[in-house]
């Protein structure tokens, strides 16, 4: 089962990404890279629904918004507070149902970049048993800075990718993505080379 979970909440008008990303999640479905997706309005929503699949699931893209450390839904923030035992996203997420080798990978401006991001990755992939990829830069057609880790293993990127202002542990502007830059693929790539995550 491979499914995707994106943003319905970014309706702003001339801004809003929901109307292109369940455009492209219909595509990326035509295309067979995905079985099943949903737009969502918050990570509870997010969760129950990924819970509720039959299928363990073998890879999990989520589309929206992020920051260093952090994928968002709306204003709601995903980051390393929710492993924690007592966090309200905690059992949610434990209940979600991932195949041997999964693959959760976070289609979001800077989710792994710098510290914040890349104790994010590792962490996340350690208490799902995933792996777990995302993006160093600002995305959109191009998307940079594209690693990822397994778990049990370290990132091998540097957490001053894509920054264009501050430091690692206080970034404050990160590049956008294009052609040139590290990692770079485009919004209609449907996978990650597999040497492009560490083992």
């Amino acid at each position: 089962m491979r499914v995707l979970v994106y943003d319905r909440t970014c309706v702003t008008r001339g801004r809003g990404l929901s109307l292109p990303w369940a455009a492209g999640a219909r595509m990326y479905r035509a295309m067979g890279r995905i079985d099943r997706a949903r737009g969502v309005a918050s990570w509870a929503e997010a969760f129950a629904w990924l819970g509720a699949q039959l299928d363990r699931i073998e890879e999990l893209q989520y589309w929206g918004h992020g920051h260093w450390g952090q994928a968002l839904i709306g204003g709601e923030s995903f980051d390393a507070t929710a492993l924690a035992r007592g966090h309200a996203l905690h059992d949610p997420l434990k209940k979600i149902r991932f195949a041997k080798d999964a693959l959760v990978w976070f289609r979001t401006c800077e989710t792994v970049g710098a510290t914040r991001g890349i104790a994010f990755a590792e962490s996340l992939a350690d208490a799902l048993g995933t792996r777990v990829a995302g993006h160093t830069f600002v995305i959109g057609w191009h998307q940079s800075g594209l690693h990822g880790v397994a778990p049990g293993a370290r990132a091998d990127w540097s957490p001053d990718e894509g920054l264009a202002e501050g430091t690692a542990s206080d970034p404050r502007r990160a590049h956008w993505s294009a052609k040139h830059e590290p990692r770079t693929i485009t919004c209609l790539d449907g996978s990650i080379p597999s040497d492009w995550i560490a083992q």
